[in-house]
């Protein structure tokens, strides 16, 4: 079976405009980012696809993939299920893996677990990922769909919500489609309390601040305890961003997600 990591990314972000080609120790975010993906240890061979947009604000991202010799396909704006689909069929892949690229944290382990565990499924499953429910820290967010399942929610998935985030048509009908989950290894469940994703300025800067304390061109890789432990020994840096700890994109969706309490998501906080 072929499997396709794709990582979809865009330059128009509505909150922080740009913020994939932010600067982490001398590079964009989200070449340190696929630096990240491309060291999973995953138990099969993946090929890496950039999913951007034909806006010409993608131009750049475009680029940055030629430099890396990264995959790149060029699909809608707006609708991630109709991109996701292009982007795997561009590399022929009968198993599609979603990683958001405003994740420039995640953890190679995160992905490896989760491959791990779909490889283990032996195909009993349709959908697997480690965020339904959440256990780790935000922004280690990993999600395989099989070929099948995904061609069928981009026939079928008619609600705004749904072609914007491309799974939940899969994981939101648990009646319909064979669904897994794989929670952090240890019990934990840090999703609501820890914010290594990045949507806001605040979130950069807590990414900038443990790229700068962690990260060395001789040890790049570093993992998701390295930063729990960082941010405990120094404090001022997990307050960077504590006020958006729990704030996703459910918040908006609550009325429409059968399978999401409202105990998994938070409102923004107010501008004082």
């Amino acid at each position: 079976m072929s499997t396709a990591v794709v990582v979809q990314a865009r330059t128009r972000s509505s909150r922080l405009p740009g913020k994939v080609l932010l600067p982490l120790v001398g590079a964009p975010l989200l070449q340190r980012m696929l630096e990240r993906v491309r060291a999973a240890r995953a138990p099969t061979p993946f090929e890496l696809v950039v999913a951007t947009t034909t806006d010409t604000g993608d131009d750049l991202i475009v680029e940055l993939c030629r430099r890396m010799d990264v995959r790149c396909f060029r699909g809608h704006p707006t609708d991630l299920l109709e991109r996701h689909h292009g982007a795997a069929r561009s590399a022929g892949a009968d198993v599609v893996v979603k990683i958001p690229s405003d994740c420039p944290l995640i953890d190679p382990e995160a992905i490896r677990l989760v491959l791990e565990a779909w490889n283990a499924s032996g195909g009993r499953l349709d959908y697997l990922g480690n965020l339904h429910p959440p256990s780790w820290p935000d922004g280690n967010d990993v999600e395989v769909v099989s070929i099948d399942a995904l061609s069928v929610a981009l026939h079928e998935a008619t609600a705004p919500h749904e072609r914007e985030h491309t799974t939940p048509f899969l994981w939101d009908r648990p009646e319909r489609f064979r669904l897994g989950n794989v929670v952090w290894p240890g019990g934990r469940d840090l999703s609501m309390t820890h914010r290594f994703t990045v949507d806001y300025l605040a979130d950069y800067l807590l990414v900038r601040a443990a790229y700068d304390a962690l990260w060395s061109e001789a040890r790049p890789l570093f993992s998701v305890d390295e930063i729990l432990a960082l941010l405990e020994a120094h404090p001022w840096i997990a307050r960077l961003n504590e006020a958006f700890a729990g704030v996703n994109w459910y918040r908006h969706h609550l009325g429409a997600l059968r399978t999401v309490a409202a105990g998994r998501t938070r409102p923004e906080p107010r501008s004082p």
